[in-house]
């Protein structure tokens, strides 16, 4: 039974690894295009909160789980993934068409002065250490959150739980520090 269970994955390891590496190029490749116009609304909230829904939606789906509610836990699950697909188009769009913030950056100048640099202090390094946790661990969740979700398609739930024991914190983490990220940040939009 378990190498029928597995045969059933190996079909998708090919979009697994294709995904996991081309996210991420286009994500990175996007950031060097610079499109001149305005969008009609300012997009970080609205991200912000797509974050913090992704990471609602993921503690409700932990809960569906334990109580055996498989079908509402599927559906949590799906959600989940569609939330993080609009967060990466809206992310991308953003940085397409905005300048970066500088943490810190009070007077909007983009760059950190010795003043500012004084007012901020050490928590430039911890919002640096939670942005970089986050965007490092947003990549690789990836491969992660493809390969729970191709497991519980193709029915290989034992091996399904196994790596969502560590698909689960990795995902809630990226989830919550993007709300976090963004909290810090808003000061300086």
């Amino acid at each position: 039974m378990e190498k029928q269970d597995i045969s059933k994955e190996k079909k998708y390891n090919k979009w697994i690894v294709v995904l996991s590496i081309i996210i991420p190029i286009v994500v990175a490749s996007l950031f060097r295009i610079k499109v001149d116009i305005e969008l009609p609304i300012f997009l970080p909230p609205i991200y912000a909160v797509i974050n913090g829904f992704t990471a609602l939606i993921l503690v409700m789906a932990f809960i569906a789980i334990k109580k055996k509610k498989i079908v509402l836990h599927e559906n949590l699950m799906t959600t989940a993934i569609w939330c993080s697909v609009i967060f990466l188009v809206m992310y991308v769009l953003h940085h397409m068409t905005s300048d970066s913030t500088v943490f810190g950056d009070l007077n909007h100048d983009g760059t950190l002065n010795d003043y500012e640099k004084s007012k901020i202090g050490v928590f430039r390094y911890v919002y640096l250490i939670i942005l970089l946790t986050h965007i490092l661990l947003s990549v690789a969740v990836i491969p992660f959150v493809l390969i729970t979700y191709i497991r519980a398609i193709t029915k290989n739930f034992e091996r399904h739980k196994k790596i969502a024991r560590i698909t689960f914190p990795l995902w809630l983490y990226v989830a919550v520090t993007g709300v976090i990220v963004y909290v810090m940040i808003v000061p300086y939009y």
